[in-house]
């Protein structure tokens, strides 16, 4: 049974052994993982202003609702798609530049291997992962979040094995996870003072040590349970 301090120290022996790095690559990852909850806080942040918004459009011509409506759904389908044929191939070879660095300092290029093998099966394989996540998340908060560690390994099974089906890489991961989700819910917690300090340090922390540190620790874990 795999350590958290070990897996940790294994992780940031890996990080500091490529700093600059996996400091950019874990910024890439970041931004992959965490748009989609930045948007949302800026959506909560916003919400006086958008309510007056509302009663404008009540008030606007049945023409000019169905342009702006239009327009949300082409943007919300370019985002989409923007999301699922290019973050996600390039989340996995974020995932495989960790895995690769584990061993020897990594090159940046690895971050290219999700376009570059079986590019189409990738695509798939993460909108299937996404869309569980998804449905599970809609019996409210708990079950999103099990999902969430069972199905975790999903992009590093695909990092090393491309031409898996996206529900053979979903039931892998599952299997590998059974007895390790709150083992790895713990694992996350323990960078809480990290996350701490990163807010206190306005992101700088995040962006030159937090980030890149959870990224290798994440891969330990992997390799720990594989």
């Amino acid at each position: 049974m795999w350590n958290r301090r070990e897996l940790k120290a294994r992780g940031k022996a890996a990080f500091k052994a490529n700093y600059w790095n996996c400091v950019l690559v874990a910024l890439i990852l970041t931004a992959l993982i965490g748009g989609g909850a930045a948007a949302g806080r800026d959506r909560a942040q916003n919400a006086s202003g958008e309510t007056s918004l509302v009663e404008e459009l009540r008030q606007a011509p049945v023409q000019v609702l169905g342009v702006i409506g239009g327009a949300l759904i082409g943007v919300s389908a370019i985002a989409s798609a923007v999301k699922f044929l290019v973050f996600n191939p390039l989340e996995v070879g974020c995932k495989r530049f960790f895995l690769v660095n584990s061993d020897t300092p990594a090159e940046l290029n690895e971050l290219g291997y999700g376009f570059q093998n079986g590019y189409g099966n990738m695509v798939v394989s993460m909108f299937l992962r996404d869309l569980f996540t998804f449905l599970w998340a809609l019996l409210f908060i708990i079950p999103g979040i099990v999902k969430s560690y069972s199905y975790a390994m999903v992009p590093y099974i695909l990092a090393e094995n491309p031409d898996l089906s996206g529900t053979e890489a979903i039931r892998i991961s599952q299997q590998m996870m059974k007895g390790h989700k709150w083992r790895a819910f713990v694992l996350d917690l323990s960078f809480i003072g990290w996350y701490v300090l990163a807010v206190l340090t306005a992101g700088i922390a995040e962006v030159l040590w937090v980030a890149p540190y959870v990224g290798a620790t994440d891969a330990e874990l992997y390799k720990a349970i594989r």
